[in-house]
């Protein structure tokens, strides 16, 4: 845990975070995140970045895509963090011919009543795991958009609100391999994080061997911490400070991208936003009441890549969306911390 006894500047900006003691609940807060660290990697392997970035979205009220090739984990992954929290889940196998109402619900007729009743699709739960989501039609897809954003979800002109914590974490495969749809913009833009699982080190393939090889630790996975303690934990990382200073940088490091030769479509307001929120539970879970520039640039990556476009030209000479982050951040100035 970072020691957090003595007080923070930032100059640029003015400053301004001063921090003492660490708030009970942001104790709280590592210790019931490391339960469910731990959890997850009883299952997962050698992907510690990746679980750490899952606990960041969850914390910050947020939504995962995970995009990869088949066989790395993805689902593994999204299950064992369903599965470490005893809060209602609900799993979605994206198809073809999955219709909207699949997800969000149908109003049925009842011959009893001789009403119409609303049968809730398995978005009403906390965590929603969708398996390869871009395998189904768009108009499928667009089906979350409303929920993911909003929390809500609205069925034949009646809006039934959804419970908290809610967070969608969806898999896909690269657009390239058959039997996939690009996401939309729109879409892809309501997700918080990116991340890729990518192929494990030799030890932590051995080590799944070893683990996986009779019987799934899946299976023996319990809850370690429940709905209502994450609840308080997101409120803990709703009360972390953010400098003036640090809310600039990351201002300044979105309209980066706008401007960008490299890129035809830039970093939305809403990237914005969820940029700072993420930094707030990366800090919280650090051990932090307080967000530094650090905290901002180890998310940027994840945070804007998926939601950029790259030009022509940066096609051509195969620059990648995240390379082009990675420009940027050496290029926009940080802002400098000195201790008093």
């Amino acid at each position: 845990m970072a020691p957090t006894g003595q007080p923070s500047h930032f100059s640029h900006g003015g400053l301004v975070a001063v921090t003492h003691d660490v708030p009970p609940q942001l104790d709280e807060l590592v210790s019931t995140a490391h339960r469910i660290r731990q959890a997850i990697e009883s299952v997962i392997e050698g992907k510690s970045d990746a679980v750490r970035l899952t606990l960041t979205v969850l914390l910050a009220e947020g939504h995962l895509l995970i995009e990869d090739v088949p066989g790395v984990g993805k689902t593994m992954l999204a299950k064992a963090l369903a599965r470490s929290i005893d809060c209602p889940v609900r799993r979605v196998q994206f198809t073809p011919d999955l219709l909207p109402s699949d997800i969000t619900g149908v109003s049925a007729y009842n011959q009893q009543t001789r009403e119409f009743e609303f049968k809730p699709g398995p978005v009403f739960a906390n965590i929603v795991v969708g398996d390869e989501i871009n395998r189904a039609s768009p108009k499928t897809q667009s089906a979350l958009l409303e929920c993911m954003e909003e929390q809500q979800v609205t069925v034949d002109g009646v809006t039934y609100q959804l419970d908290s914590p809610f967070m969608v974490m969806a898999t896909q495969n690269p657009i390239e391999m058959e039997g996939t749809y690009p996401l939309p913009e729109a879409q892809r833009d309501r997700f918080s994080v990116r991340i890729a699982m990518g192929y494990p080190e030799p030890t932590a393939e051995l080590e799944m061997l070893d683990v996986h090889g009779s019987a799934s630790p899946l299976d023996k996975l319990e809850p370690v911490a429940t709905t209502a303690e994450v609840r308080a934990l997101i409120e803990a990382v709703r009360g972390v400070y953010v400098s003036q200073a640090v809310k600039k940088y990351a201002i300044d490091l979105v309209a980066a991208t706008r401007h960008s030769p490299d890129l035809r479509l830039g970093a939305s307001p809403r990237s914005t936003l969820q940029l700072v929120r993420a930094a707030r539970a990366h800090a919280a879970l650090a051990g932090r009441d307080y967000v530094i520039p650090d905290d901002v640039q180890d998310l940027a990556i994840p945070v804007l890549a998926h939601r950029l476009l790259p030009s022509i030209e940066a096609q051509g000479q195969r620059r990648l969306p995240e390379q082009v982050v990675a420009d940027l951040l050496r290029r926009v100035p940080v802002p400098e911390s000195r201790a008093s």
